[in-house]
């Protein structure tokens, strides 16, 4: 069964980074589209940023566009979001998603796999 681990949330100050961390177990990280979506208190999911396999398609967020960046590193089965001037308005769960099959997509509904999530706080 297809895993996906995240880690790096924590509480930091508004213009701090912040790198998260997916890992992925019995999945093909490098045939996979993968992303990060995040869910605020009593706000829908939405998407952060998305990887297509070989990393040729990379999608953001215009919230995000400019400060975040993706990436994977496909011997270490992970998945990463560098994170650069974090506003509080970041503040949410992290979620990484996996789907094996298709491009890399924009909406919850693509991705077959999740992740528990992690906590990033932006204190102002």
């Amino acid at each position: 069964q297809v895993q996906l681990v995240e880690s790096g949330g924590r509480l930091v100050q508004a213009g701090d980074s912040l790198r998260l961390s997916c890992v992925a177990s019995k999945l093909t990280v490098s045939t996979s589209a993968m992303a990060w979506f995040r869910q605020a208190p009593g706000k829908e999911r939405e998407f952060v940023a998305a990887i297509h396999w070989l990393g040729r398609t990379i999608a953001y967020a215009d919230s995000v566009k400019g400060r975040f960046t993706i990436s994977r590193d496909n011997d270490r089965r992970t998945l990463y979001l560098q994170m650069n001037i974090l506003k509080p308005e970041d503040t949410a769960v992290y979620y990484c998603a996996a789907r094996p099959v298709g491009m890399a997509g924009t909406t919850p509904i693509q991705y077959d796999y999740w992740g528990q999530g992690t906590q990033v706080t932006v204190s102002s």
